[in-house]
């Protein structure tokens, strides 16, 4: 019988949709013990369960993904990162162990460190800092590694082993706007060398003008932002930006209410489709770091060329911004389609990847073809096969086929 596993269904790629047979709920598994370093979450506990939870100790999980009530099962699977992924990089560098099902019956548990117990070739990793389309295969790795990201299709996590850090004693926020992309993309390279720095997220000229709408105090005069979150009060690094229309923040209310204008956004892109009546079309492509003002150009050029409209804002820390086209016509969705497909081309061609941190789950596993060979594929697929040797688990994710 196949079995789909099912988290909070927040995912955005369609990965706890079933294609037929069983859907496995995990939402009771909702064990949560916080210890000094680390936190033991069932798989169906809520990350913003985990943060609270964390906080009254004053420690704090360092993944932040935009969706804060995805699952911890559902996050691993996609080995998510969100907006301080630029300091903390993604999910499966905070997994300490994990208590994982397989499609046999069997349960085990795993540490760091534990190798897997069968032979795998290295398949190449794109430039970027983040990846998370396909399987990560490498000669000695270890579970945790393989399974974290795999989204459901070789176990099912019930439990996991986070690491945790102490909650910094002093941080200081920023949203500071710029009258070009130019502006904005060169203090973008300036800062990325600062040690301090946990965030760098970046708002397009599109994305300001719809958060005007909620936002008026936004300058009529931007055309792009970038929302910063520092370790530490030193101001000085910021005083060039501080004496005009920018924000700054070191209150946990006020850094409370940048969090919020960040995350308004694809809410309100969200409320926009459902009232068009179309889906939206995300990205999720990353490209390396030293290419990340050629991607982010070519965007801007392909979609004003196909009269399309957009918004493009996220995690520029990490060269990974996604574009979202807010189609309002059967013909735009379907020009939107073609146009997103030539994107991923572009930015696997520029040494980059088809998915940073949402995974390819069904909606888009056709993707997978565009970073690895066929060959590359197969020997993914083989693993697959160990592991899940009549293809039951997860069906339709990663692989459109069996």
């Amino acid at each position: 019988m196949p079995v789909t596993i099912a988290g909070a269904r927040t995912g955005l790629t369609g990965g706890s949709v079933a294609q037929g047979g069983w859907a496995l709920s995990l939402d009771r598994f909702r064990r949560i013990e916080v210890r000094e370093g680390h936190v033991i979450a069932g798989a169906g506990v809520s990350l913003v369960d985990v943060q609270t939870a964390a906080a009254r100790t004053r420690q704090f999980y360092p993944p932040d993904p935009t969706e804060r009530t995805a699952s911890v099962g559902g996050s691993i699977a996609t080995n998510a990162s969100g907006s301080r992924s630029f300091r903390y990089g993604s999910t499966r560098r905070w997994i300490n162990g994990l208590k994982v099902a397989f499609i046999d019956g069997r349960i085990a548990g795993y540490r760091r460190g534990d190798s897997i117990d069968f032979d795998v070739p290295e398949i190449p990793l794109p430039h970027t800092t983040k990846n998370t389309a396909g399987y990560l295969l490498r000669p000695g790795m270890d579970w945790i590694d393989l399974l974290a990201g795999s989204e459901g299709t070789l176990g099912v996590v019930l439990e996991a082993d986070l690491a945790v850090l102490p909650i910094p004693e002093e941080l200081l926020s920023g949203v500071i706007f710029f009258s070009s992309d130019d502006e904005a993309l060169n203090a973008v390279d300036l800062w990325r060398g600062m040690e301090t720095l946990r965030m760098i997220e970046y708002f397009d000229r599109h994305s300001l003008a719809l958060l005007r709408g909620r936002y008026p105090e936004v300058p009529e005069s931007a055309e792009a932002a970038v929302l910063i979150e520092q370790i530490g009060d030193d101001i000085e690094p910021w005083e060039p930006y501080a004496n005009g229309d920018s924000w700054f923040a070191m209150t946990p209310a006020d850094r409370e209410r940048f969090r919020a204008f960040r995350h308004a956004l694809p809410e309100m892109v969200n409320d926009l489709m459902r009232r068009r009546g179309f889906q939206k079309l995300g990205s999720d492509y990353a490209s390396p770091v030293d290419r990340n003002r050629e991607m982010l150009r070519y965007y801007h050029e392909r979609l004003a060329a196909a009269a399309l409209d957009y918004v493009i804002f996220g995690h520029i820390g990490d060269a990974h911004v996604h574009v979202n086209i807010l189609p309002q016509s059967a013909e735009q969705f379907e020009k939107g389609k073609a146009v997103m497909l030539d994107l991923a081309r572009r930015a696997v061609a520029l040494g980059g990847t088809v998915s940073a941190e949402h995974g390819l789950g069904k909606r888009k596993s056709h993707l997978l073809a565009l970073q690895f060979t066929p060959e590359q594929i197969e020997v993914m697929k083989v693993v697959k096969t160990r592991l899940d040797p009549h293809w039951l688990l997860g069906r339709g994710n990663l692989f459109p086929e069996r």
